[in-house]
């Protein structure tokens, strides 16, 4: 059985909508981060870098949600490119894409314009710019494709879909006015039955919603440095 270990957020949402679309069967596991269930030593034993998701397949351990897609992928046969040689480097290059730029810099972009202790205009121009850039990038590629990499949905759709749900949180409500592709791409696979049951996992468990004091220390340990 497929340990999925789950917390509402873009990496693991990626993951949920794979296990979804493919119909393995696995269990939930909450990780409440506002809480540092990631910080537990069973969790840690699993992903060292104390961060959602994690997967445990068997005695298989997996963590980074995109490694976690290319291992799904794989084993099950489902939501690959064509076997060649061509269509592997696209989808490699794509997954690192999102893997490196996307999902770092609109998460710098969040953490900087809505939960640093002070707002420094140079750092939320610079993440809040090259995010912009990277989502520009992705729908270049998808105003000449339905998907990522051409006519049929891949892991890479899903990995695209998981931040694309927060977009508009990270750039602004105005930000799929730039981004009409990826407006129309995340609208059609949040239409789809596995995004939806993906997205309601969240309902399965009450989570911690506030980001008091308590909770900043657990998902910011680098700002006690600051009062060093």
């Amino acid at each position: 059985m497929i340990r999925f270990y789950y917390h509402p957020s873009p990496n693991p949402a990626k993951i949920a909508l794979f296990l979804e679309e493919a119909g393995l069967p696995y269990e939930m596991v909450p990780v409440d981060t506002r809480k540092g269930d990631q910080f537990k030593p069973d969790f840690l034993a699993i992903n060292p870098n104390g961060k959602t998701p994690a997967l445990t397949d068997g005695d298989v351990k997996i963590f980074d949600s995109n490694a976690i897609l290319l291992y799904l992928a794989e084993k099950t046969g489902q939501f690959l490119p064509p076997d060649t040689a061509e269509m592997r480097g696209q989808m490699l290059s794509w997954l690192m894409f999102v893997a490196t730029g996307i999902g770092p810099y609109t998460g710098q972009t969040v953490h900087f314009s809505r939960f640093a202790p002070e707002k420094v205009p140079y750092a939320i121009n610079r993440y809040a710019r090259e995010a912009e850039r990277h989502w520009g990038i992705l729908d270049d590629q998808l105003g000449k494709h339905r998907y990522m990499l051409g006519d049929d949905y891949t892991l890479i759709d899903m990995a695209v879909w998981g931040w694309a749900t927060r977009a508009q949180f990270a750039l602004g409500d105005e930000a799929f006015g730039k981004l009409s592709n990826v407006r129309r791409h995340l609208d059609e696979i949040s239409a789809r039955p596995a995004a939806q049951r993906a997205v309601a996992l969240k309902d399965k468990f009450a989570w911690k919603t506030e980001v008091d004091e308590e909770a900043r220390k657990i998902l910011f340990p680098q700002n006690a440095f600051l009062k060093s």
